[in-house]
This record gives C-alpha cells, structure tokens and sequence, in this order.
C-alpha cells in the first residue's frame, strides 16, 4: 500500500521545474519531472497506478496497462526541451515558439479551429487549413499530425519547423541561430555533450513532450477505486460512452482515450479551405481517404472547437454529429469509406439524455495537475510566448 500511496502522490503533486542558477549561468534540472523516476541509466520512466494492472491492452475497460513509453529521455533533455519550447527564437521571424500554438491557458492547444500561420512581410497572419491538437499524452502515440504524416515525435517536430506557413525556418538557420547564443552552446553541452544541431533540438523538444502527462483526473481516481470521484450523471454518461450504442470507446479506447489510429468517419468541409482528403493525400489506400488521426479525449473540455479544422464549437453539436445519419456531413467530391462505427441507419440512437450524459462524463476527464511551467526568461533573450 506504501508503495501505491507514494505513486498516487506523484500523480496528483505537481512542483515547477524551474532552473537553478550559478554564477550567473543557467544550469539544467538533474530532477525528472513528476509522475517520473530517474533509471539506472539516468533517464526519466513514467511511474503510473496503471503499472500494476495486466488487462489486455485495447479492450476498453477499465484497469488497462499503460502503453510503454518508446524513449526515456535524461532530465537535461527534458529541461532543455522545455526551455526551447517556450523560446521564439526557433522560427525564422523569431516571432513564433511551439508554446504559440500549444498554449499553457488552452490545454496545450490554441482555442482557434484552426491554426495561424506565420507572418508575412507586412507582419500580417492568416489562417492554416487545420487546427493544433493538444500534446496531452503525446508521446503514447503512434502517429503525429492529423493525417499521421510522421511516426516519430522529434522527427514531427521538424514539420512545424521548417514549414513555410508555420514556423519558416530552415536546418541551416536553425543550426546558426543557436549557435552563435552562448548560453544555449552552454545548455546543449550540458543535456547532450554537443553543440546545437538540428537533431539535438528536436530530441530535446520530443524530451520535454514526453512529460506531458495528464492521468490523474477525477475519471483516473475512479479506476482506482475511488466510487465518489463521479457523479450519478457522469457514470450514466460512461456507461453509455462505453456501450453497444455509443461506441465510443472502440476508437477513444481508456486509458489514453484515443487509439491513436487513422479514422474516416465524414467530417464535414469547411467552405472557404480546399478539399482536405487527410491522409488520403499520402496514400493510394482507398480507405484512407478522409481520414485523419483519433485525438484523445483528455482535457476536450478546455479544447474546443472541435475536429481537424473546428468544425463544431461544443461538445454538444459533436455528439449531435456522430448520433445522425451515417455520412450525412461528408463531402460529396469524396468517395469515403466510412469506418465501421459509425451508425449505418437513418436517425440518431442515443437519446438526448444520453448525450447530455456523455458530455457531462467527459468534464471527469480533466486533468492539468502537471501543466509545465514557461522558464522565466529564454537564454535568446526574446520574449517569452
């Protein structure tokens, strides 16, 4: 029970993760963050309640063992990772950090359906053809981007990077740029021996996004034996989440509440963007076309609106989709292949008080306990955003 007690602990007592500083320089955390334990070897692994139980994984229920973390990652690194993240000085108009768009005070997303895009010359901004999904759990995934363009997480990170309409920068400038700070040479040295490169960079900024870990909301401590952590309506709302009906479990599996697989499910098209296809522009998979990533359900109250480019602004008007016709939103210039859940009769098959019931249990999946802390100033100098 000691044993128990102290990981429950760590799940639900958030510290910041502030840097020390000697003789005026910056020196990074040698402490993992919480909810993790430093190895043998000096990296940080999860420590989680969901360790101890053996349940097959992808079933839906609920004492489900955690999918292992593919890295483990040093406390330098992590640390490292997070002061970049925070730092503008990554996109080429030094005017955009990945914390921009993965806001502390949004969940780790922006609260836009859909994404800015860098600047122009006359400092203007327009809009991206999809929205920024949060980093809750992020490293649990398999796929990244929306239409699961990548596989790896540091690898996804040179997408936003060195994407025109994103962060525009480029290797070389990105190489440079740090390079000639002292005080990130000085860093780098300290998480990884090295100078600054491109590769290091985004090891560190796959580091710090592996912490992001959100496992002990109010949901979490019913798993784990706590009865009165939901309320009547929100176990009214799981079971019918989890039910023949709803189904909603087969693709937002628990604990993760995501798959993390490619669905096509007919989201409808919004009017003033080109035909998005999702990952059916990668692929001559004909079941890929309209496809686009199964996001997790931790935290969706603080993420709205909702969908690849926000095409509902709540909850609500998402149940309402998805207990209607079977494709009635999808776009007609598309020939989709509908996945197998969604409702193939006409009309809905929930009630309304199932669905207000659902959206009443999806609250119990909030959880922000160890929401980073932003460094209080970046080594570049530039603002902190």
């Amino acid at each position: 029970m000691k044993l128990l007690f102290s990981v429950w602990v760590a799940l639900t007592f958030s510290i910041a993760t502030a840097n020390s500083h000697a003789n005026g320089e910056q020196v990074l955390n040698s402490k993992c963050p919480p909810s993790f334990d430093k190895n043998q070897n000096g990296k940080c692994e999860l420590v989680s309640l969901y360790d101890f139980y053996d349940s097959p994984k992808g079933h839906g229920g609920f004492r489900v063992e955690l999918p292992k973390l593919k890295k483990a990652y040093s406390p330098q690194q992590i640390d490292l990772g997070r002061i970049l993240f925070f730092d503008p000085v990554l996109s080429k108009k030094q005017d955009l950090s990945c914390a921009s768009c993965h806001q502390l005070d949004k969940s780790l997303a922006d609260g836009r359906g859909r994404s800015i895009s860098a600047s122009d010359d006359s400092g203007k901004r327009g809009e991206l053809n999809r929205g920024t999904p949060t980093l809750w759990n992020i490293a649990f995934h398999e796929r990244f981007m929306w239409d699961g363009r990548s596989d790896d997480l540091a690898k996804q990170a040179t997408l936003p990077l060195f994407s025109d309409v994103e962060m525009g920068n480029t290797p070389e400038n990105l190489e440079k740029t740090l390079n000639a700070i002292p005080e990130y040479v000085d860093l780098f040295k300290q998480a990884y021996s090295q100078a600054p490169s491109v590769e290091n960079t985004t090891h560190a900024l796959a580091a710090f996004e592996t912490s992001l870990i959100s496992l002990n909301s109010r949901y979490d401590r019913y798993v784990h034996g706590d009865q009165n952590a939901l309320t009547k309506q929100e176990i009214r709302g799981h079971n019918a989440f989890r039910g023949f009906v709803g189904r909603c479990s087969q693709c937002h599996v628990p604990p993760l509440f995501t798959d993390g697989e490619m669905a096509v499910i007919g989201s409808p098209q919004p009017d003033d963007i080109p035909l998005d296809k999702g990952a059916g522009e990668l692929s001559k998979d004909k079941f890929l076309m309209g496809a686009f990533r199964v996001p997790t359900l931790r935290n969706i109250t603080e993420t709205a609106p909702y969908f690849h480019a926000g095409q509902f602004d709540s909850l609500e008007g998402v149940l309402g989709f998805y207990n209607n016709t079977r494709g009635h939103m999808a776009p007609a210039a598309l020939s989709l292949k509908l996945h197998w859940h969604i409702h193939m009769t006409a009309g809905g098959k929930l009630t309304k008080g199932n669905e207000k019931d659902i959206v009443a249990f999806l609250s119990s999946l909030e959880d922000e306990t160890l929401l980073p802390q932003p460094p209080t100033r970046n080594p570049s100098g530039l603002p902190i955003n």
